[in-house]
């Protein structure tokens, strides 16, 4: 029994759910192999919850008691010793929430530590209330888990592509599930559980906290809901339910009520539609090979009971408390009958099948396709489910297809009422009230149905049947088949429909016509049709078209008719004459005429949208002239409505840039908006007229709203610049103007009869200057004042509207105010979380808003430049002090902080936080403003404590997108998963670009660091630890953490390699930083062991992503270094060691039982290299580092141009080059582009417009070009960052650690192994050059530590007594005991001779590699070549016979010993690369690079005194460089003389002087040498010498010490040769 007391720490009720759906995602939507067999076991473990589903566990006498003594005996947990007492408070607090849910004690108990565990990611709320959202969060998995369970079954509908064995399971399980009474479950539940009641004991016991808070438990128990709901959606779209479940569900919909607004909520339109998919038999059309297994899975195709009952059901005279509800579901089982009928052998069925009518009557009668339209499509979440828009598309087209002469009837019954409404007319009656409108209903419902697309489905085709054999492939009938095919009996019927429908049209339901045909239109290839159906109805009554035969559906009828409203409204407008308004009514519109008139320019509007070419037809007809007609009708006295309709019609057809240039100058001509101000004129005119005294008083603004997104179209279409040339100043200000000041600034003071329309006047006229703002680049000239003659006077022309809107936004413009008041009110609202009008288009404003900030900061830095250098009489500030501004409304510096609380809506508004964080990033780049923003982010507490909540829940995003399957991820999820992604990766820039600030700076606030003490005492914690809140550097840790407990590694490396990389370089950044580095390393490595467990994962592979790839590495190396070095340091021996044999292990890694290496390591040491037994050996770890670097580089091929000149391309490339966030200097394309394009327009002549298209396909090619170098640069730079964090980790590793923690033989085999490496990657003839400087550095530096462990280890044995002085000759592992000393032949036995060998060879290819260039690599490898030679150098080697006690025989006749043999082998190989080496090192000794000709020199006074055939010396002599060196002596005399001065210049010439002489010095004592010496005439070049005879006047400390350090190679020099 005590076992079943024990505690779950992670709450039976949540954890466990939480892993359920957390596999099921794996398994099902990530498609992880892995996860499959893991989800096979969970799902045997869960079955019971699944199958008792949202049952929770009862009350229990005994809990109670163990729960009430838990403060005094506490209460074991499971998985932890012992028990652990619970305070009182939290024992309280159990019992209220085992009453709330009505769940065990010790369920709430667990709740509630759950809860307090999880605080961290809920700031603000009490353990409680997070236990609140666990409890529903926890149903919430399970039910999503059941959701895409059923998802995936095999079924009719879809199919997710899983793999067999999968989906066998899934279907498995959930037939079970369903076996054990599923169905019954999901409803009572549905029914049962209601957000307002769960609030209400919630509130009773007060276990509602915050507006967000409530928000999210709501969320939580409508998604709970939804997914039951949807689960019996999903399982009968894919298998039927049986008749007992499809009762229970028309049972429970019989109940069902609609919404305030007339629609079903979503969970009843699931469903709805589960019960109308039950009913579908629309898959028996497709000829798939599953259909049989179908047909006999179909209980209404084989259950002759199923139908009776369910058909006596439907039949059933008693009303549903929605009979239209009642009615849709009688309408499918009339179709569902009907289809039934068509099919073979169903003759036993026929009593049923022949009652379709009589069902389909019923259905009709009820006003089915009135509720479809008004409760169902229009319904929240309809066009959000592809297969609810798929089964109201069949429904309908099942019954016109299969009910033809249903639908006659309702045309003549129409027909006949529209008769009766005309004679009640005609004899002034009123219309009778019983008349039907069921066909009107059926055309608005389609209007409607098909007027979203937002799946891109565009099932409206099958409507559509091409009557003529097209011409092109890309407009194709919905059959898609060979031109001549017939189309499908189906489409031919629903094409007639829609022909048949419009011919003799009665006037009842011609507006429902047309909206039907806008809703068919809806679709670049349904529009082109509709044209073509609009153009034919008109064509073969043009003479008769005022007759009654002429259509009134189509383009020659609607505009004709415009041009006689035009003609007859335009008579009104001249004269002011009485007489004229007499006739005013005959000729004004009538609201019949008027809603006629606007369903037809929508019905245009949508055509023209979609279709290009109906939109130049029409624009281009010589007897429609479309535009012309509609801005004259503008000019007349008509309804603001339909005025707005005209502009949007005119938006539609501004679309395209031809129509939009010449619209700009009709626009101009016919002042719609009055630009020119006429002196007789007595009063104003156009647009600003209508909106001050018309749109305000009526409160309505339909018109400037649609003014509005005209401009919006236009600016985006095509922009003159000399717009109303010739009247006025040119230019667009007075748009802008009346824009700006008439409707944006004034628009929060009007009055607005709905409240929505605030925000969306807000919306559009922001999206102007958006737009505008964007394509504004500055210009030189735009800060020149242009002047233009007008009427003979010199004015001055309008700036830009960019310049103009950038120079409001950089002062304290009354715009500037209001659009931070905007963001203020805008973050205010979002903070209610509640619903309000027009919330959408507020939220598009503020994004608006943001984005104008956005493009200022991008921008002012140019546009001030600019202005400084002119002459413009124009004071601007910079936008991010503005900011820093006062806000009058609150009397605080708090603007930049409204922008920050964007962040916390990261979740529900990802592109305003995204917007947000991107001016944030912008901002912070200043170091006073840095002060300022962490001043004002942590003045108020709570507000406080919301940004950085902010911050993290953006960082945190992932954990909240939902799985979205594959193929239906719609467009909208992928764009805003984008968004979300790039939010995060401004904010890691955000605290990059901030950790280069001096502290306090904003990354230390979001990183958790002291901001009032100094930042090193700072001590970091998990989230919750001694009330640490949860920061950046959690959510940072969590995102690299994801996935290093398995094989594959860091999920972030692979999903989102830029984040894991910015991640990375935040926290090397962190460990780097002296203030920082303390408290960071401490707590990654002992909260996190953060640097082992990754460290373990490398080399990282990602070929996709390869740049990200080795950035990721290089910053992880870094740290790793940092690591080591700061280890070593503080004598932190286990970390360090463990980390050692992590890297350089060339024996599989055990892991580690704990964090600590034990005493069996400390002996071991890293000796396990050594030993050759049976274990296999892997690779060492740094040595795979090294080989996941390609050193190969993909160049891009060289341009080839056939207009442009190369050589000028290329200057222009480089003007464009710039250098980008990473320091490395790229070409900026957009510019480049903006340059080429410009050249190309400032063409003139016939031949260059047209070689145009050819001109833009070769700009395009050479974009193509710079993209790729920019690549290759990038690609170059990262190699070479990775390369030199490598080469630092592996010096840290020879360096700075403890040299006891890797013995000294295996120290010798690591560094061959690299050395062997390394050599063979550079010296691969496709190594890319740029690389070479970093791997000569890393040679040299492991030359010298190789030279210097060989060395030290021959040195070793000197311990060994008193008196003996025996070599141990290098470190063979087998050698116990050092070899005697009459023995000294035994060679380099652990590395081998060959070994050394094969290095040496390395070395000197590598020298011969570089070539006549890289002087300066060479230097290193001189300096590895140098510290190579020292290995053979006996470590007593004396310089003279007397120094070696020994008579010239003993030294001619001892045997050749080890250091001889490799001396004697190493110049053999010298010499074997002959003249070539030679001329290298002999070059590079007399000229260049000062540091390089000291070393060349070095090397060859190490080589000439080895050689003992003197090939080299001879090689010297012969080629002049001896001689080269000698004469160089007369220059250096001028330039030691200079040193001799009081303040001397540098001193590299003295340390070259010294070199050479050393040099010289060496070859005279050779015999040979001497003589080649003085015949170069080295005793003249010395006498010359004026330098020897200076003596020192001043400053006798610095000028003694130099003149001695000149003499005395001149005295050793001068000895020698005599």
């Amino acid at each position: 029994m005590a076992t079943l007391l024990a505690v779950n720490s992670a709450a039976s009720l949540w954890g466990p759910y939480k892993d359920i759906w957390q596999t099921v995602g794996n398994a099902l939507w990530r498609r992880q192999p892995e996860a499959v067999h893991l989800l096979d076991m969970i799902l045997k473990k869960h079955k019971p919850d699944f199958i008792s589903l949202f049952r929770n566990p009862p009350k229990n006498v005994q809990q109670h008691e163990k729960v009430q003594k838990a403060s005094t005996e506490g209460v074991a947990i499971q998985g932890q010793q012992g028990t652990r007492l619970l305070p009182e408070q939290l024992i309280k607090e159990a019992f209220i929430l085992s009453d709330l849910f009505d769940i065990g004690e010790l369920a709430a108990v667990e709740l509630l530590l759950a809860g307090e565990h999880q605080q961290p990611h809920f700031p603000g709320l009490t353990r409680g209330l997070v236990a609140v959202l666990l409890y529903w969060d926890g149903k919430r998995c399970i039910a999503n888990s059941l959701k895409a369970l059923i998802q995936s079954r095999r079924g009719k509908t879809w199919t997710l592509e899983l793999s067999p064995e999968l989906v066998s399971m899934t279907t498995r399980f959930t037939e079970e599930l369903m076996e054990q009474g599923l169905t019954y479950k999901v409803l009572t539940l549905v029914s049962q559980i209601d957000v307002n009641n769960e609030f209400e004991k919630l509130q009773r016991e007060r276990g509602l906290g915050s507006e967000k808070h409530r928000k999210e438990v709501s969320d939580l128990i409508k998604e709970c809901r939804q997914s039951l709901a949807e689960s019996l959606f999903a399982w009968a779209c894919q298998s039927p339910l049986g008749k007992d479940d499809t009762l229970l569900l028309i049972g429970h919909l019989e109940k069902v009520t609609v919404e305030a607004n007339g629609s079903l909520d979503a969970v009843n339109l699931a469903l709805l539609m589960a019960l109308l998919y039950c009913f579908d038999i629309s898959f028996l059309e497709q000829s798939t090979e599953e259909r049989d297994d179908m047909i006999h899975q179909l209980p209404l195709l084989t259950e002759r009971q199923y139908i009776a009952t369910i058909h006596s059901r439907l039949q059933d005279s008693q009303l549903w408390k929605l009979p239209g509800l009642q009615a849709t579901v009688r309408l499918a089982w009339a179709l569902a009958l009907r289809g039934i009928s068509q099919l073979p052998d169903v003759t036993a069925l026929a009593e049923f099948t022949e009652a379709d009518e009589a069902m389909a009557e019923l259905a009709i009668a009820d006003n089915v396709f009135l509720f479809l339209t008004e409760s169902v499509v229009v319904s929240e979440n309809f066009y959000q489910e592809e297969f609810y828009i798929r089964r109201i598309h069949n429904l309908i087209t099942d019954f016109l297809a299969l009910m033809p002469m249903k639908v006659k009837q309702l045309r003549n019954r129409a027909d006949e009422d529209a008769r009766i409404i005309h004679m009640s007319m005609q004899m002034g009656n009123e219309p009778p009230i019983s008349l039907r409108r069921d066909l009107e209903h059926l055309m608005l419902l389609i209007g409607e149905l098909y007027k979203k697309n937002p799946f891109n489905l565009e099932l409206a085709l099958e409507y559509w049947c091409p009557s003529e054999p097209l011409q092109t492939s890309t407009i194709m009938g919905s059959y898609l088949g060979v031109a001549h095919q017939r189309p499908p009996q189906r489409q031919v019927v629903l094409s007639k429909f829609v022909r048949q429908m419009g011919d003799l049209l009665p006037p009842t339901i011609y507006i429902p016509y047309l909206k039907m045909l806008q809703g068919l239109a809806n679709g670049p290839q349904c529009a082109h049709y509709c044209f073509s159906l609009l153009k034919v109805n008109g064509s073969s009554h043009v003479e008769n078209i005022q007759g009654t035969g002429g259509s009134p559906v189509s383009w020659e009828h609607f505009f004709h008719s415009l041009m006689l409203y035009h003609e007859h409204l335009r008579k009104d407008l001249p004269s002011a004459d009485s007489v004229q308004y007499r006739h005013l009514p005959s000729r004004g519109i009538t609201q019949k005429e008027q809603d006629g008139l606007i369903a037809f320019l929508q019905l245009t509007s949508t055509i023209i949208t979609w279709s290009e070419n109906a939109r130049l037809a029409l624009c281009e007809h010589p007897q429609w002239t479309p535009v012309v007609v509609i801005l004259g009708l503008l000019q007349c006295s008509i309804p603001p409505v339909l005025k707005a309709e005209l502009l949007k019609t005119l938006a539609a057809f501004g679309k395209s840039p031809e129509i939009a240039a010449s619209l700009w100058q009709s626009l101009e001509y016919t002042q719609i908006l009055q630009t020119v101000r006429v002196p007789s004129q007595r009063q104003a005119i156009g647009i600003e007229v209508e909106l001050n005294e018309i749109e305000s008083r009526c409160e309505e603004y339909p018109l400037t709203r649609a003014f509005c997104q005209l401009i919006s179209t236009l600016v985006e279409s095509s922009f003159p610049s000399n717009l109303g040339a010739g009247l006025r100043p040119p230019g667009f200000d007075p748009y802008l103007q009346f824009l700006r000041d008439s409707v944006f600034l004034r628009f929060r003071t009007r009055a607005y009869r709905r409240a929505a329309e605030k925000w969306e006047v807000a919306e559009v006229v922001l999206e102007v200057f958006y737009k505008l703002l964007r394509d504004y680049e500055p210009q030189l000239e735009d800060f020149v004042d242009q002047f233009v003659e007008l009427q003979g006077e010199e004015i001055i022309a309008y700036k830009p509207p960019g310049f103009s809107l950038m120079y409001h936004l950089l002062n304290e413009s009354p715009m500037l105010e209001l659009a931070l008041s905007l963001l203020e009110e805008g973050v205010k609202q979002l903070d209610t979380y509640a619903p309000f009008p027009g919330k959408k288009h507020l939220e598009k404003a503020v994004q608006h808003c943001l984005a104008l900030l956005n493009l200022t900061l991008q921008k002012e830095n140019l546009f001030m430049d600019l202005l400084r250098e002119s002459q413009l009489a124009l004071i601007v500030s910079p936008l991010e002090q503005l900011l820093q501004g006062i806000n009058p409304r609150t009397k605080k510096a708090d603007n930049v902080v409204n922008i920050a609380r964007y962040l916390y809506h990261g979740n529900t508004n990802s592109e305003l936080a995204f917007e947000s964080a991107k001016i944030l990033c912008c901002i912070s780049c200043n170091s006073n403003i840095q002060i300022k923003l962490v001043g004002d982010f942590t003045h108020d507490q709570s507000v406080s404590q919301k940004l950085m909540a902010g911050f993290v829940e953006c960082l945190d995003s992932e954990d909240t997108e939902e799985f979205v399957r594959l193929e239906e991820g719609s467009e909208l999820e992928k764009k805003l998963a984008g968004i979300r992604h790039e939010t995060r990766i401004h904010i890691l820039n955000l605290l990059i670009t901030s950790l280069e600030r001096n502290p306090p700076n904003l990354a230390l606030y979001l990183l958790g660091f002291e901001l009032k003490k100094p930042v090193s005492t700072t001590n970091l914690q998990d989230p919750g630890v001694l009330g640490c809140p949860r920061t950046c550097l959690h959510a940072i840790l969590n995102i690299l953490e994801k996935g290093t407990e398995g094989r594959t590694g860091p999920v972030a490396v692979r999903e989102s390699p830029q984040l894991a990389e910015l991640c990375y370089q935040v926290i090397y950044q962190l460990c780097a930083c002296a203030d920082t580095s303390g408290p960071t390393m401490r707590y990654l490595r002992t909260s996190q062991d953060f640097l082992f467990s990754q460290l373990q994962h490398l080399p990282f592979s990602n070929k996709e992503y390869e740049m990200s790839m080795l950035n990721q590495m290089s910053w992880l190396m870094k740290t790793a270094s940092i690591e080591l070095r700061v280890t070593s340091l503080n004598r932190q021996r286990s970390h360090t060691q463990r980390l050692l044999h992590l890297l350089l292990d060339d024996m599989p890694v055990k892991p580690y039982s704990d964090g600590e290496g034990g005493i069996e390591d400390e002996n071991r040491s890293v000796s396990g290299f050594l030993h050759f037994d049976t274990t296999t050996k892997v690779r060492r770890k740094i040595l795979s580092i090294l080989d996941s670097i390609d050193f190969s580089q993909e160049i891009p091929e060289p341009l080839q141009l056939d207009f442009f000149d190369r050589t000028q391309i290329e200057q222009v490339i480089a003007n464009c080059e710039h250098k980008n966030l990473r320091g490395q200097t790229v070409c900026n394309v957009k510019l480049l582009h903006r340059v080429l394009v410009a050249e190309v327009n400032a063409l003139q002549g016939m031949a260059a417009i047209g070689q145009r298209p050819l001109l833009m396909e070769e700009i395009s090619t050479i974009l193509q070009y710079v993209v790729g170098r920019n690549k290759l640069l990038q690609c170059l730079h990262a190699k070479r960052h990775v390369l030199e964090s490598w080469r630092q980790l592996v010096e840290i590793i020879l360096t700075a650690c403890p040299q006891d923690l890797i013995q000294a033989e295996d120290r010798q085999l690591i560094i061959r192994d690299i050395l062997q490496d390394v050599h063979d990657k550079i010296l691969d003839d496709e190594a890319a050059q740029e690389l070479m400087p970093v791997v000569a550095g890393a040679v040299f530096t492991l030359t010298a530590h190789l030279s210097q462990a060989v060395r030290t280890e021959q040195k070793q044995p000197l311990v060994l007594g008193p008196g003996e002085t025996h070599y141990a000759f290098m470190l063979d592992s087998s050698f116990t005991s050092p070899p005697p000393a009459e023995n000294p032949m035994v060679g380099f036995a652990s590395i081998g001779d060959s070994s050394l060998h094969i290095i040496l060879k390395k070395l000197l290819d590598f020298i011969l590699k570089t070539g006549g260039g890289f002087q300066r690599v060479r230097t290193h490898l001189y300096g590895s070549l140098l510290y190579y030679l020292q290995i053979a150098q006996r470590p007593d080697e004396p310089d003279t016979l007397e120094a070696a006690k020994k008579t010239m025989w003993e030294r001619l006749t001892a045997p050749e010993d080890v250091f001889s043999k490799l001396q004697r082998e190493n110049i053999a190989i010298i010499e074997s690369y002959g003249a070539a080496l030679m001329e290298v090192v002999c070059r590079d000794a007399c000229d260049g690079h000062e540091i390089g000709r000291m070393l060349a020199l070095a090397l060859l006074d190490r080589i000439v005194s080895v050689d003992k055939q003197q090939q080299w010396l001879l090689y010297l002599s012969n080629s002049g460089y001896l001689k080269v060196l000698v004469d160089s002596l007369v220059e250096d005399d001028h330039t030691l003389q200079s040193l001799l001065t009081p303040q001397p210049p540098l001193l590299k010439a003295l340390y070259t002087y010294e070199s050479k002489m050393a040099f010289l010095t060496r070859v005279a004592k050779i015999q040979q040498g001497a003589l080649e010496l003085l015949r170069s005439g080295v005793i003249v070049r010395l006498a010359q010498c004026q330098v020897y005879d200076m003596r020192p006047e001043m400053d006798p400390q610095g000028c003694c010490s130099f003149s001695f350090h000149i003499l005395i190679p001149y005295k050793q020099s001068c000895a020698v040769r005599m």
